[in-house]
């Protein structure tokens, strides 16, 4: 099943005036879905109004998790199940864990990270990509607006709005979302 949903696309060229838009166009109520820059833009984030990550607390749950499966294996094996004399020393030699435990740690953070963002940013197997205009990996700057979630302006009200504060250029893009 397939829906069409109508986004406007605002085209700026500058990243400045591109900052100066979004908190003008914000202040005024309008939602912004996202930007889309050629390179980095410093202030973005709060500009447009997106919260700091929780990928670091995610990336700590899953470094414990793969230290304690780490230590639970060692001192399972060593301690309990195959406990070996090796020159005296005792059976749950801690320093002798530090390199494995170390490596599933890492391991399981990378790997948790990774599927973690996957999902939060809904780019996993089978995800639809949408390119809103080719020219936001050259040198152009691009504001997109879901029409539904403004429907509180009308089509020519966010468009004036959005080339009064700059924008080169306002088209309208039909995707088709499929679900």
């Amino acid at each position: 099943m397939s829906e069409v949903k109508s986004y406007l696309v605002g085209v700026f060229d500058d990243d400045d005036v591109l900052l100066s838009a979004i908190k003008s166009i914000r202040e005024k109520g309008a939602r912004i879905l996202e930007a889309f820059t050629p390179f980095p833009v410093h202030g973005i984030d709060p500009a447009l109004g997106i919260q700091r990550s929780r990928l670091p607390q995610a990336a700590f749950m899953f470094g414990a998790t793969g230290l304690t499966c780490a230590l639970t294996l060692q001192m399972a094996t060593l301690g309990f199940d195959w406990p070996m004399n090796i020159g005296g020393k005792p059976h749950l030699p801690f320093p002798s864990f530090i390199p494995v435990s170390f490596e599933l740690t890492v391991l399981f953070a990378a790997l948790g990270m990774v599927g973690t963002f996957l999902l939060a940013s809904g780019l996993g197997p089978g995800a639809q990509k949408v390119i809103f205009d080719p020219r936001s990996s050259d040198d152009k700057f691009i504001l997109v607006f879901d029409l539904e979630k403004n429907k509180q302006f009308s089509v020519e009200q966010l468009t004036e709005m959005i080339k009064a504060t700059g924008a080169s250029e306002v088209n309208i893009k039909d995707i088709v979302e499929k679900h």
